[in-house]
């Protein structure tokens, strides 16, 4: 069967195939248009929101790529207390969020107790909510800890699946074998679990998004994730040019297709590439936004890449010009927690 064909199917493609996928943008609309029909099978038009609380931009972690590294001394460092994340979820659950998204640095001066707190009390506030956490890489006993706590969901990007190329990214203080154990205890305790990676960053090749691939596939997350990279002026990438809109949406389109039940989000990333770069990622399967909760003072400074958007339509105050943007595309806002259909 030829590539188009096995693109109207479960595009179950092979190494050389994926290959070819990748490096030619011929297959641009046929992908685009098999993903939505995928994408509307499982999961109709429906959009889901989930309200972002980037609560502390501390890291312990020096990635090279990342402008909240340890060593960016430029960087102005916050963290939201206890009280001011609880009023971010009061406010969003207000306007109608039902899954918080708690983001932030490895940053250590939360305890695991100070976590679990934070969880439950959002999850006796909020019974109708999905908690979803983002802090980085932790032992097994602390996602156990924060499980029973409460959250539901765990984003863990593993950024690269190629070791070579992981190193190239990060300090040797970190290591993708530990990355992946993460990913893996988390399934096992029972997390809908994100994972995913950057499109063009420094050093990546086709064949390094092909192993990316590949290991999605044996991790077999409910959640996937992946952006461009951005470069930001304070890093040791900051030369580096940015990745590329296309293949990133052209690469939103095959893991829909090779994971259909999947959630996907069309991040901001995307929408700092291009004004509709989100609108563009939601016509090309994914399914998913994430406005921002977080307090208006602290947007700016949690500056991963250079330039991101942190006014406007993605925040969360900002609900209504989302929705009318999503609905002049054919789709419209799911007000529920939006659970991965991998569970069902």
């Amino acid at each position: 069967m030829s590539i188009a064909g096995k693109l109207k199917t479960e595009c179950d493609l092979s190494d050389i195939e994926l290959k070819e996928l990748l490096e030619t943008d011929i297959y641009d609309d046929k992908l685009k248009i098999s993903a939505d029909k995928v994408r509307q099978k499982f999961y109709g038009k429906d959009v889901y929101l989930r309200g972002l609380i980037e609560f502390t931009n501390f890291c312990k972690n020096n990635c090279f790529y990342c402008g909240i590294r340890a060593d960016n001394k430029k960087c102005e460092r916050y963290r939201l207390s206890k009280e001011e994340i609880y009023g971010c979820c009061r406010e969003g659950h207000e306007l109608g969020f039902r899954t918080f998204v708690l983001q932030g640095g490895e940053d250590l001066s939360y305890s695991d107790k100070d976590i679990c707190e934070i969880v439950s009390n959002i999850k006796a506030a909020h019974p109708d909510c999905a908690v979803t956490l983002s802090i980085g890489e932790r032992s097994k006993q602390s996602y156990i800890d924060y499980f029973s706590a409460g959250a539901d969901r765990y984003l863990l990007r593993h950024e690269t699946a190629n070791e070579v190329h992981y190193k190239q990214l990060h300090p040797g203080s970190m290591s993708l074998d530990n990355r992946k154990r993460c990913l893996f205890d988390l399934k096992e305790i029972g997390y809908q679990v994100g994972s995913g990676f950057m499109v063009g960053s420094p050093f990546q090749t086709t064949e390094c998004i092909i192993e990316d691939i590949r290991f999605l596939q044996s991790l077999k997350p409910d959640m996937i994730g992946i952006g461009p990279f951005i470069s930001h002026k304070d890093t040791p990438f900051k030369n580096f040019e940015n990745g590329n809109l296309n293949l990133t949406l052209r690469l939103i389109s095959v893991l829909r297709l090779m994971f259909p039940k999947a959630l996907i989000p069309a991040t901001t990333a995307l929408g700092t590439l291009h004004p509709q770069g989100r609108e563009l990622g939601l016509l090309c399967g994914a399914n998913v936004v994430m406005p921002n909760l977080s307090p208006v003072s602290t947007r700016k400074k949690y500056e991963l890449y250079d330039n991101k958007i942190c006014t406007g339509e993605e925040s969360a105050q900002c609900k209504d010009c989302l929705e009318r943007k999503i609905n002049s595309i054919g789709y419209k806002i799911a007000t529920d927690r939006g659970d991965a259909k991998t569970l069902s």
